[in-house]
């Protein structure tokens, strides 16, 4: 075996090593009470993409920087996201950069899971508010 080769195995060894024993224990279901969404904005298509995250807390509201206004949108909706009123008083460009929203979680007992993808992020606030507002 040549000294490269004996590198390359050892430092492989070594990787699988550390992330055996770095794996994190799942979060039991009780960690998180209340209403809470894992959002996930997903920008791009397939084959290059950029994903951000938050974890949506309603109880009281935190996660992002419209989490007061995301959880009384989604108080007001029951929790479902597809029934956030349309905002008809903005007007979209017709540019074609596509988004996909994400979130699971669980409001009000019940486990809840939804997944669109847009034609963009302007569509994405007029169908759905300030839930995937992830930014500042």
């Amino acid at each position: 075996m040549t000294k490269t080769t004996q590198a390359v195995r050892g430092g492989l060894l070594a990787a699988v090593a550390l992330l055996t024993v770095g794996a994190a224990p799942a979060m039991p279901r009780q960690a998180v009470q209340g209403n809470w969404l894992y959002l996930t904005v997903t920008t791009g298509d397939a084959r290059s993409s950029d994903t951000r995250g938050a974890l949506l807390l309603c109880d009281p509201p935190q996660g992002h920087a419209h989490a007061a206004q995301a959880c009384e949108e989604l108080r007001a909706a029951e929790g479902d996201i597809t029934r956030i009123p349309v905002r008809a008083d903005v007007l979209c460009p017709m540019i074609y950069a596509p988004v996909t929203a994400s979130a699971r979680g669980e409001w009000n007992g019940r486990r809840t899971e939804y997944t669109h993808t847009f034609s963009n992020t302007c569509m994405m606030g007029v169908e759905t508010g300030s839930v995937f507002a992830l930014g500042g």
